[in-house]
């Protein structure tokens, strides 16, 4: 996937204010409009402007995308990293006036998903002619160690919000906010915030605060849905003999029967003890054979005894070789 380098697209610099955002847009727009462009490529600019208008001139869109820092160059081959927006507060309820099909898959990757999870309410105050507005729900992305998933947590988040500064340029604020972490709680699953989310108007209501939760990313486990999994390195005469050995899991060590003549690859179900809930996930452990080093005659002089106990083995006899 092409990094796209928005700035560049638009012809402004990183530190543009949003009103030479929005001047450079209307120049391009007019330029490149397929309806009345002799450019050759104007259908794919007219495309590309408006994608990279669509990011810069939402001020919270524009400053989570500098989070990605400025070292990227149009075109670089790109991933973004699994937590590059994790703490960046979004308000609303996804793309300001914008389809999001129409646009590349590096927009779809950083802005694909929709952004909080409700709106606002209105009520006029009687008499007064004045009216009450509830505050917009706001939405962030956290991670989370699978432990806290496993036994439920308190922990101390801080979260990112954009604001205009004087100078028309977005500022970034910071707030820390003790979040409970429910035990059970799922990938992708939200934590609801009450009354944490945009100020409301006159009498209105707080909005919500949306946390979407991902697990940080583990040395052991990896996580499908309810169940996790763990690649297991064992000795060949525990997989061929059959052994009972330790297998940690979030919850604590666990001891595991490996039947003999097990093969690398092969899948063991512990039942019950993936994520916590009402119906909890399973834990699969997958067997990895582990080879001990040849770092030594005594090794080599095994290995080669093992080898003559088995002279007719062919490890590649299924490919036909």
């Amino acid at each position: 996937m092409e990094f796209k380098d928005y700035y560049e697209i638009m012809g402004v610099s990183r530190d543009a204010t949003q009103d030479e955002i929005k001047r450079a847009y209307r120049k391009l727009a007019r330029k490149y409009h397929p309806d009345v462009s002799k450019e050759p490529d104007a259908e794919q600019r007219f495309k590309e402007i408006g994608e990279a208008y669509e990011v810069l001139k939402d001020p919270e869109k524009r400053a989570a995308y500098d989070q990605l820092g400025a070292n990227w160059k149009q075109g670089q081959d790109f991933r973004p990293p699994p937590d590059w927006d994790q703490g960046f507060e979004f308000h609303g309820g996804g793309f300001t006036g914008a389809d999001a099909e129409q646009f590349s898959d590096f927009f779809e990757s950083l802005f694909g998903r929709a952004r909080g999870a409700g709106g606002r309410r209105y009520s006029y105050t009687a008499g007064g002619g004045g009216f009450d507005m509830r505050g917009e729900d706001t939405y962030a992305k956290v991670m989370i160690d699978i432990e806290d998933a496993y036994n439920g947590a308190t922990r101390a988040m801080t979260l990112r919000h954009t604001e205009l500064g004087p100078d028309g340029r977005p500022q970034l604020k910071e707030r820390t906010l003790n979040v409970r972490i429910p035990k059970g709680v799922r990938q992708g699953q939200h934590i609801r915030l009450a009354r944490q989310g945009s100020p409301g108007v006159g009498k209105g209501e707080p909005g919500d605060l949306y946390l979407e939760v991902e697990f940080r990313p583990h040395p052991f486990y990896r996580v499908e849905g309810k169940d996790v999994y763990i690649d297991l390195p064992v000795a060949p005469w525990e997989a061929a003999l059959g052994a009972k050995v330790k297998v940690p899991t979030p919850a604590g060590a666990v001891d595991l029967k490996i039947p003999a003549g097990s093969a690398g690859g092969r899948k063991l179900r512990l039942k019950g003890k993936g994520i916590p809930a009402k119906q909890p996930g399973d834990f699969y452990v997958v067997l990895q054979i582990a080879l001990p080093p040849v770092d030594g005659d005594k090794a080599r002089a095994a290995y080669e005894e093992f080898s003559k106990a088995f002279p007719g083995f062919n490890p590649r006899a299924r490919l036909g070789v």
